[in-house]
């Protein structure tokens, strides 16, 4: 029994690893992303690039559905090279029980950037950014619909940047 026991245990151990292995190698996450290709940078660096099913180039024109979402950033130290990103939306709401849902007016999250390269999706108006580079940089945020659009007032992406200063 006691043989049997650790051929299972063995079994499912290369079993898993084997299928995580061959997910890694491929570029699969557990969230369902294609990793292996970079949709994380900017937009218009790579328009209509779809991922898992949504397109994290499109934008969303939501200029006709009432007041237009606006943003605006503040960077407030924190201990070290730390610094919490302050994320000021009006005429907008975070929702994370509607991520991967169908466009709902006012509502949606946001992704940020760190030199033009994707560092956060966030639902709230605070982000904790530890360690960011000595040199400085530049933050860049947008405001996404539920269903990952970037949201714009027009054709005029609804976003904001900041600069990290150096130090």
């Amino acid at each position: 029994m006691p043989r049997q026991a650790m051929l299972l245990v063995i079994g499912l151990f290369f079993g898993f690893g084997g299928g995580f292995l061959l997910a890694a190698a491929n570029g699969i996450t557990l969230d369902g992303h294609d990793h292996g290709t970079d949709h994380h940078s900017d937009h218009g660096a790579q328009a209509g690039h779809a991922v898992a099913g949504h397109d994290h180039d499109a934008l969303l024109d939501v200029s006709g559905e009432g007041a237009v979402p606006s943003l605006t950033l503040a960077l407030h130290p924190d201990m070290g090279s730390a610094m919490n990103l302050e994320i000021r939306a009006a005429n907008f709401r975070f929702a994370p029980e509607r991520v991967n849902g169908p466009h709902h007016p006012g509502t949606g999250h946001a992704h940020v950037y760190l030199d033009g390269r994707k560092i956060a999706r966030v639902y709230g108006h605070w982000l904790h950014l530890p360690d960011l580079p000595e040199s400085g940089g530049e933050i860049h945020v947008t405001l996404n619909a539920n269903s990952h659009e970037g949201l714009a007032d027009g054709a005029r992406p609804i976003e904001a940047r900041i600069a990290v200063p150096a130090r």
